[in-house]
């Protein structure tokens, strides 16, 4: 009589089994990670919240009347909304011209800027020649550089050149922007340079190798800056403020400072002005948002 006894491997050294319940310092540290993560979303929707409610408060204040405007307790949300207010605002402002102007000159300074920018990106970061570290100091440098500084020797060059009044006079001197170069310059830093190597093994020239392979692969850096170079020009208001005295030439930003010189009583008029003007910055957020994070994660990691 033959007994056959089963033999259970015993598990290697150091390991846990399935089912055994995990350990306390384990279970503590999962715990904190979990109210890490709590906290941060409450703290992401605290600032959210902060961000939101001024642009919730502009959209309910366009929909109300004048006197019923600074009501207490506030009404955030007006019983009969007055959608009127906004083909009254648009209306009373013209709005259609100062679009035109801002759509030309926010279009030809973010397609200048991603231009100068790519090409001064890729070579500073491509190419090695003398100086090229010291050249992007300089460049650096004129980030600590404030409008307020270059304000009056830009005007005098701008009223020499007879540009007052004009498209190029505020296009020109904002057509390159050193923020856009360092984003660029960071991107191209990722890109192997063996690839660079062989698209020029392949008889690429610098143009050809620059357009056909650095830019598509520098998409999403490229469509960032312009996306960000946009919202500032789109926003700006100092520098066409300085330059621009004919109304036929005035842009969003100077219509609606215009507006609320004139109107400073009417504030469901002011507020619907106000949010007219922000729709084309709304619009392009929601729509590239995903490619402004992925541009802005990515600028400066080397793979």
């Amino acid at each position: 009589m033959s007994l056959t006894v089963a033999l259970r491997p015993h598990p290697p050294s150091g390991t846990r089994r399935r089912d055994a319940p995990p350990s306390p310092s384990r279970r503590a540290r999962r715990l904190r990670a979990h109210a890490v993560t709590a906290a941060l979303l409450l703290l992401l929707t605290a600032v959210s919240v902060v961000f939101l409610v001024p642009i919730f408060w502009m959209v309910s204040t366009s929909l109300k009347s004048n006197r019923h405007v600074f009501d207490l307790p506030i009404q955030w949300w007006p019983g009969r909304p007055l959608w009127g207010n906004y083909p009254g605002a648009y209306a009373t402002v013209r709005f259609t011209r100062y679009f035109v102007n801002s759509a030309i000159v926010t279009g030809s300074v973010t397609i200048l800027n991603a231009a100068l920018s790519a090409l001064a990106g890729y070579g500073l970061a491509k190419y090695r020649f003398l100086g090229r570290h010291a050249l992007l100091v300089l460049i650096l440098a004129t980030l600590m550089l404030p409008l307020e500084v270059v304000m009056v020797p830009l005007y005098l060059t701008v009223q020499s050149l007879g540009w007052l009044n004009t498209y190029q006079g505020m296009i020109v001197p904002v057509a390159a922007n050193a923020l856009g170069v360092l984003m660029m310059r960071q991107y191209f830093l990722s890109l192997p340079d063996d690839l660079i190597a062989a698209a020029r093994i392949d008889g690429a020239g610098h143009l050809g190798t620059f357009l056909r392979i650095a830019v598509p692969l520098a998409w999403p850096a490229l469509l960032t800056v312009a996306i960000l170079i946009f919202q500032s020009t789109w926003d700006d208001f100092v520098w066409p403020f300085l330059i621009i005295s004919k109304t036929s030439m005035a842009t969003v930003p100077l219509a609606v400072q215009t507006f609320q010189s004139a109107e400073t009583s009417e504030f469901p008029m002011l507020m619907a002005v106000s949010a007219i003007a922000s729709v084309p910055l709304a619009v392009l957020f929601f729509v590239f948002q995903r490619q402004i994070i992925t541009g802005v994660a990515t600028t400066g990691m080397r793979h």
